[in-house]
């Protein structure tokens, strides 16, 4: 074979090569653009839509009142713990007011602690729990003050807080810390969730 139809055949292999590679390379990068942009597609031909700053909600709807928690289970004081947690989540928003009672109130948030359970995650060698889950059950309800009409409503709304017990000695006190922290979390939340409409 002459040198020339060496050289022709060196390049055109070479081209095949590049070509090759190219269109590899634009199918690959054309994969990758089309598995980044999938979530969003999704997202924007979903009917749902997040609006944290509760623009479903009437704009009338002002001046909150946070009611008393009533509470069905035999832990003590619980229920004021709780709304302790949503009066203060209320307070940081800019959207609402708190006020007193529920006739100066647009609208009230009440709630209910159907359960609070305790469930050890793990065990120590002694066969005492080295960690505990704390598990609480709700129901909530936002309504409208004059006309009753519900604004959001979850009717079993669950939150948990795992926290360790390295002795019997601190169980007590770290059960409470993790109530206060399930409290404060599940206040966060639902807020979330309701701003949002869901």
């Amino acid at each position: 074979m002459s040198p020339r139809s060496l050289s022709i055949l060196w390049f055109s292999n070479k081209h095949n090569r590049i070509s090759h590679t190219r269109r590899a390379f634009f199918r690959v990068s054309g994969l990758t653009i089309i598995a980044c942009l999938l979530p969003f597609i999704l997202v924007l031909g979903c009917g749902y839509r997040f609006s944290p700053g509760g623009e479903h909600i009437d704009k009338n709807i002002r001046k909150i009142f946070v009611d008393n928690f009533s509470n069905r289970t035999s832990e003590a004081n619980i229920e004021n713990t709780f709304r302790s947690a949503f009066i203060d989540q209320f307070a940081i928003s800019r959207r609402f007011t708190l006020v007193d009672s529920r006739e100066k109130a647009d609208a009230v948030f009440r709630g209910r602690i159907d359960s609070l359970t305790t469930s050890p995650l793990s065990y120590q060698k002694s066969n005492i729990a080295a960690e505990e889950r704390l598990t609480a059950t709700m129901d909530l309800v936002f309504e409208e003050q004059d006309t009753k009409k519900i604004i959001w409503t979850n009717r079993n709304f669950s939150g948990t807080q795992d926290y360790a017990v390295p002795d019997l000695n601190t169980k007590e006190t770290r059960r409470k810390a993790a109530l206060v922290k399930l409290s404060n979390d599940t206040a966060e939340r639902a807020y979330r969730l309701m701003m949002s409409g869901f």
